[in-house]
């Protein structure tokens, strides 16, 4: 049951004092838990001079080692589990496509944690009983299905478990089951928009008011494009499989930055060269430490996320701090010319150019000893006149505008709609030719 009209539970709004107490007991008992549990941690900590009984403030975990996805691999499969297998109720995997993937196992307590976390995270932005939750995301091993499924079910929303594929049948289930809300990847929910105009149907009369999305980093300009296009409120959703899957951090009504709950997660940015701690505003790497976890208690797990925490208090009254909204991935940054580069600024430009349409890929090239980056870019049916000078126009305004944002010079190629290739799950953007 919900603490109150407003929050689902009352750690939501705990003094940081307080919430820093619960932090420092669960970050003992998790340290002291994976050093006595996992063989691979009793080596890490003995290899960098550090007990568990050495953590007497918040700041001590700085001196714990890092874990990395690299860790999960190589202990593939239950290599970092800190139980017996036969206390192990659900496995989920990374969504990754190539070599071994990163397993995540959960005790019943673990899935309870998660339940819970997620419903905060729905009830956050409105979710309600009266709700119908439309869940179009994978329910296989990735964690994105079944995490949001039972948690608007805890809630008391209808659940449409529709997964992912078959777009028309998607759109048709939204209108005949009165869909309200929905999850899924924000270039789906483009798709989703294209899709229903080619039946003649107006997005924004579906009827949706709530749209959550995530697994993908995604910009501003296109959360205006989507609330245009459907009429619905677009909430960003942070998580990762290594610490349970989504429910880590979730935007609220505001829509300015993302509640990291920290009952449950100890958060640090690092700079992703050095590994040194940035302080409160600093652009570096997510590093979280998951406080609760039986199964698996990865310590300093470095995401490869780029973020900073935000200082701003919220009005929503919630007393969890905020991340911004995900810049991109260290292992995502492009390095054109000496130039950092994320995806998102690109995406970032390219949605505000009213002419643009919904897909865009970029192409990385070599010429010579130099970086190319051409950006190829849909162009909406109303606007592919065909007519030379107006396509070298707007192929001048789209390159200019990506120029003054980036500081590099880029190529634009304009395409057809329907061009490119679309994507049900997370977006294939970048394809890199220098290698």
């Amino acid at each position: 049951m919900p603490y109150s009209d407003k929050y689902w539970q009352k750690e939501e709004i705990l003094p940081r004092r307080e919430l820093e107490e619960i932090q420092l007991k669960r970050l003992k008992w998790v340290a002291k838990h994976a050093y006595e549990n996992v063989p691979f941690y009793r080596k890490a900590f003995k290899e960098k001079g550090v007990h568990p009984d050495d953590i007497r403030t918040l700041d001590d975990v700085a001196r714990l080692p890092f874990t990395n996805k690299n860790h999960l691999i190589e202990n593939y499969p239950f290599g970092l589990f800190a139980v017996p297998k036969d206390e192990i109720v659900r496995i989920h995997t990374s969504s990754g496509t190539t070599g071994k993937p990163k397993v995540v196992g959960y005790t019943a307590r673990d899935l309870e944690n998660w339940i819970n976390l997620c419903a905060r995270c729905l009830y956050m932005v409105g979710i309600r009983k009266k709700d119908v939750f439309q869940n179009m995301v994978s329910y296989t091993l990735f964690t994105g299905g079944l995490g949001f499924h039972y948690a608007a079910e805890r809630i008391g929303a209808m659940v449409v478990p529709s997964g992912t594929g078959n777009t028309k049948r998607q759109i048709q289930f939204m209108l005949d089951f009165g869909t309200t809300a929905i999850h899924c990847t924000p270039s789906y929910a483009l798709h989703i928009k294209e899709v229903a105009e080619s039946m003649n149907i107006d997005p924004s009369e579906i009827g949706l008011r709530i749209g959550c999305f995530g697994a993908e980093p995604w910009s501003e300009s296109l959360r205006r494009k989507l609330e245009d296009s459907f009429g619905l409120k677009a909430y960003d959703s942070y998580g990762l499989s290594e610490m349970n899957g989504p429910g880590v951090a979730f935007e609220c009504e505001e829509q300015n930055g993302l509640h990291i709950w920290i009952d449950h997660y100890l958060v640090e940015v690092v700079d992703p060269e050095s590994g040194e701690v940035l302080s409160e505003g600093e652009k570096g790497e997510l590093v979280l430490t998951p406080l609760t976890k039986e199964a698996l208690p990865l310590i300093r797990y470095r995401t490869g996320d780029i973020t900073y925490i935000m200082d701003d208090e919220c009005s929503c009254g919630r007393t969890h701090p905020k991340i911004h909204r995900i810049l991109g991935r260290t292992d995502d940054m492009l390095i054109v010319r000496g130039i950092n580069i994320f995806p998102s600024q690109i995406e970032h430009v390219l949605m505000k150019i009213p002419e643009v349409g919904d897909s865009y890929q970029i192409v990385l090239t070599k010429r010579g000893a130099l970086d190319e980056m051409t950006v190829r870019v849909e162009v909406k049916d109303e606007f592919f006149t065909g007519e030379l000078a107006d396509l070298e126009r707007l192929k001048k305004k789209i390159e200019n505008a990506l120029r003054e944002e980036l500081g590099i010079r880029v190529n634009v190629e304009l395409v057809e709609k329907g061009t490119l290739e679309r994507f049900e799950g997370k977006a294939k953007r970048i394809l890199d030719l220098r290698r």
